[in-house]
């Protein structure tokens, strides 16, 4: 179990990253059958200490804390409302992942191993107005199995078994995004082959024991 001190330092470092500005950005994880813990509305996240954070039931409703709930909780509890396994959820405005997001394009294409391995694709969700029932909605498709997703016009969403995995997919998100930014000025970034692909996989599940979802794998 994540404790409230282990929270605030993902927190703050989700800030020193220039993932989240100002307000913007929130973090929750998964406490037990019937409460989250989440951080608040209208706080810088550098700037959180541990008595900010807030606990919520399922339906968005305030148990403990002082504090206003984030309109933004909808998307957190709509992913532990669908996926026991997910744990923590962590939505920011990460510069390059958001660039993309912006520019109409999700990260579907296999360009870098350990993305391919750690995160699978990651799809766009369409444009969706914040704070309404539409951006939640807007992450329904591919709610069942991501690991993350882009947001239109908007961030990013990254989930995780645990907070550290959450935000360690949000980091290598990011850093992916930043890499094809780089990789298309000098023109475009190519692909992993098929077959190796396929190898890849192989290699993951017999050596390393990483289970790769089979939708993960479909129509590349």
């Amino acid at each position: 179990m994540c404790t409230k001190k282990e929270f605030i330092k993902i927190c703050h470092k989700v800030y020193e990253k220039e993932f989240v500005a100002a307000y913007s950005g929130n973090l929750s994880i998964r406490l037990d059958d019937r409460r989250i813990l989440i951080t608040p509305s209208a706080k810088c996240k550098g700037e959180l200490v541990e008595d900010d954070l807030l606990e919520i039931d399922y339906d968005g409703n305030l148990i403990s804390g002082i504090g206003k709930v984030s309109t933004e909780a909808k998307i957190h509890l709509l992913a532990y409302k669908h996926r026991k396994e997910v744990n923590s959820v962590i939505h920011c405005h990460p510069v390059y992942a958001t660039a993309l997001a912006t520019a109409g394009e999700g990260m579907t294409r296999p360009v870098f191993p350990e993305v391919a391995l750690g995160l699978g694709k990651v799809p766009l969700c369409k444009y969706a107005t914040p704070s309404t029932d539409e951006l939640p909605n807007s992450m329904l498709p591919y709610i069942d199995f991501a690991w993350a997703m882009l947001l239109a016009n908007h961030g990013a969403i990254t989930f995780g078994d645990d907070l550290k995995g959450a935000y360690y997919r949000m980091e290598v998100l990011e850093h992916s995004a930043k890499t094809l930014f780089a990789a298309r000025t000098f023109g475009r970034e190519s692909t992993i082959p098929l077959l190796k692909l396929k190898k890849l996989y192989s290699i993951a599940e017999k050596t390393y024991g990483i289970d790769i979802d089979e939708r993960l794998k479909m129509d590349y």
